[in-house]
């Protein structure tokens, strides 16, 4: 079997060219029952035909569309171990390779699956896209709508929802959600949001694009969420009941609009080590908490793939991947949607106002990218990004920024600018332990509607930097890293 560079075309799969020609992406990947299992995803539900399914691949890479498969939208995997199942797309897989579909979560785009945060013998609970969690009896495949987001949280009128994130950990449920656009980064909040339910009520903690959430419930039980906003990639760690923001650069900027950001996904690769793909750079982190901090981050490599989703099968890193697709434009958003409990039901298509959005794409099609761990670190670019704590903010002083990632580029370079009336002296400290043991690195002076720049020394670093300033003031902290 002929691999270029990771890569079989055998190996691949394709979406229908009429008359709906659209996404076709591999949303979810498992290694179960001997095979790998993968679920695609078309853009939107209700299309007869019009798209991909099921598939499982075997030791010798023979492919193969289940007979159970269905089309739809799904990016959800999870292993329900006190059942014994592979739940994925709407499919529940027992260990011998027989499948059941649940007719119910047919018609949803589903996006994570999760235990049930009170009945995790017997429910799993899964993410759609418009916003619903839904609960499934495993007993008797009865589906019921848990909660719908649109009407838990308050968020802006108008919100589209994409929902993509699902985690539960001691009872909590927390969610993500990546809407955003140029609304966003120019100030104003369109509803992407990280938010959980805990002691029996819906919180936000974050108004900004979300795209994944994942932890363990032992080893310290560290929950990760990873999003962004301007100013750069964010990292939310949950350590013994407290929530920590962290603050990583950016590797692209074509990650930034929501429709773009198919998916980010944390993974637990190679035995108890994570990877976390987040705004075109892959990171690795431990999933062990110390003294409270997150321990050891680190970037690994640059990309350009969208990445729906990454494992292990038999050796082998294997990538999902969302490539070339004409997405085509339809007026799918229902004004019913949000009395039909979020429901996407397809909607009706008026053909005569379809296009093409990419009209140089011909046919709907991705793959699987098959390699080792160690080509992330040796095939792939370096590390190498950008992003700030302070992005024209108005900054209270004496009031640390957040941390933000220093260790793993070789070279630094920070930028300050002062937009106020007055001079700001900026405290930059650094933490070189990784544990919160702030140090000062220098005094930088910025005078009113000034700016300064700073090089670091070439192999200077550190686990973490933020910034200090003197007084209040409008200010913008930004790193370049090369």
């Amino acid at each position: 079997m002929t691999f270029i560079s990771g890569i079989n075309p055998k190996l691949g799969v394709t979406a229908e060219i009429a008359p709906l020609r659209g996404e076709c992406g591999i949303g979810a990947m498992m290694p179960w029952a001997g095979k790998l299992w993968f679920v695609t995803f078309v853009g939107h539900t209700g299309r007869s035909g019009a798209g991909t399914g099921l598939y499982t691949l075997d030791e010798n890479l023979s492919m193969e569309k289940h007979p159970a498969s269905v089309v739809g939208t799904y990016a959800n995997r999870w292993i329900h171990s006190a059942t014994d199942q592979l739940v994925i797309g709407p499919h529940l897989v027992d260990p011998n390779g027989n499948v059941r579909t649940v007719p119910d979560l047919i018609p949803h785009r589903l996006t994570a699956t999760m235990d049930h945060h009170e009945d995790l013998v017997n429910k799993v609970s899964y993410v759609t896209m418009e916003g619903l969690i839904l609960e499934l009896d495993l007993r008797t495949l009865e589906v019921r709508t848990a909660f719908n987001m649109l009407r838990e949280l308050d968020l802006p009128p108008g919100t589209q929802p994409h929902f993509k994130a699902g985690f539960t950990t001691n009872g909590r449920i927390i969610v993500g959600n990546n809407t955003y656009d140029e609304r966003d980064h120019k100030g104003e909040w369109t509803g992407g949001i990280l938010a959980e339910y805990h002691e029996g009520k819906w919180s936000i903690l974050e108004k900004t694009g979300f795209m994944e959430v994942f932890g363990r419930r032992n080893l310290g039980g560290t929950t990760f969420a990873i999003g962004w906003d301007r100013r750069s990639a964010i990292l939310r760690t949950l350590i013994d009941g407290q929530w920590t923001r962290y603050r990583l650069p950016k590797a692209s900027s074509g990650y930034e609009y929501y429709w773009s950001l198919e998916w980010t996904r944390i993974r637990e690769m190679e035995h108890e080590r994570y990877i976390i793909d987040a705004s075109g750079m892959f990171y690795e982190v431990s999933p062990v908490s110390y003294e409270g901090r997150v321990w050891g981050l680190r970037p690994v490599s640059t990309h350009l793939r969208v990445v729906p989703d990454f494992t292990i099968y038999r050796g082998m890193l294997v990538m999902g991947g969302n490539q070339v697709s004409p997405n085509m434009e339809l007026d799918w958003w229902r004004s019913d949607r949000t009395e039909n409990e979020g429901k996407d039901t397809g909607g009706t298509l008026d053909l005569n106002a379809r296009m093409d959005n990419n009209p140089l794409a011909g046919e709907p099609q991705t793959g699987l990218w098959f390699g080792a761990m160690d080509d992330l670190w040796t095939k792939f670019g370096k590390p190498k990004g950008w992003g700030g704590v302070w992005w024209e903010d108005a900054v209270k002083g004496g009031e640390p920024s957040d941390p933000f990632l220093m260790t793993g580029f070789e070279r630094k370079s920070m930028h300050l600018s002062n937009s106020s009336d007055h001079p700001v002296s900026i405290r930059v400290e650094i933490d070189f332990l990784g544990n919160g043991s702030w140090k000062t690195y220098d005094v930088i002076e910025v005078a009113a509607g000034g700016y300064a720049a700073h090089a670091f020394p070439e192999g200077f670093s550190a686990h973490w930097i933020r910034l200090v300033a003197d007084k209040d003031c409008i200010a913008s902290g930004y790193f370049h890293y090369t």
